[in-house]
């Protein structure tokens, strides 16, 4: 069960004495929760408080800003696609169609994973110049990694920073549009892998 799928049983009004760890936990999760259910401009450090049953300082303690609670819901799905993705390429025979099936599937399915939410994050990210510089560094990080996987695979022209643009802007179409409905993600997956493929061998 992914954490925008968890339940919140602690209605207002009540507290719970947990470490910092576990609340940190706790408020993450009811911040998905508000993502999927209300849409990412709900997503207050005042809402969250409400929701979570906690005293706004609490939340203020862990997130400071709503930017910075924006920060930490995509940088966790980051930390879980590229998880994903290097358990995925310990166990795989480092083949271009293993290599390419592999970053294509983590990637589609941790933005199905997080259904709705994770591009609502990104279009409030896109808002702030600083959130977005934090984003674009994440996705160049995620970039690098794609392209140390394909250099040994690719062409003469090797892996150029443009392809790379250019397979991250599918991948995010692609899940986006899996994530609504409007194709499958069989589907996306292998329109994904066969475009990760082609800007190797180019």
């Amino acid at each position: 069960m992914s954490s925008s799928e968890m339940k919140i049983d602690n209605p207002v009004g009540t507290r719970r004495r947990l470490t910092r760890q576990d609340r940190f936990r706790q408020l993450m999760d009811v911040a998905w929760c508000i993502v999927r259910d209300e849409g990412s401009d709900a997503l207050t450090l005042g809402r969250l408080a409400e929701k979570a049953g906690v005293a706004k300082p609490v939340v203020y303690d862990h997130f400071s800003t709503r930017p910075g609670l924006l920060s930490a819901l995509y940088l966790e799905h980051d930390a879980r696609q590229t998880e994903a993705m290097d358990e995925a390429i310990a166990t795989a025979e480092h083949t271009l169609d293993n290599v390419a099936s592999i970053i294509a599937s983590t990637y589609v399915n941790c933005v199905l994973a997080q259904g709705r939410e994770i591009p609502g994050v990104i279009a409030a990210l896109a808002g702030s110049p600083e959130l977005e510089k934090m984003m674009r560094d994440a996705q160049g990080m995620f970039m690098e990694k794609c392209r140390g996987l394909l250099l040994p695979h690719a062409g003469p022209a090797g892996v150029r920073p443009a392809g790379l643009w250019a397979m991250v802007g599918a991948a995010e179409a692609l899940s986006n549009a899996a994530a609504k409905g409007d194709i499958g993600a069989d589907e996306a997956k292998a329109e994904l892998v066969e475009m990760i493929k082609a800007m190797a061998l180019r």
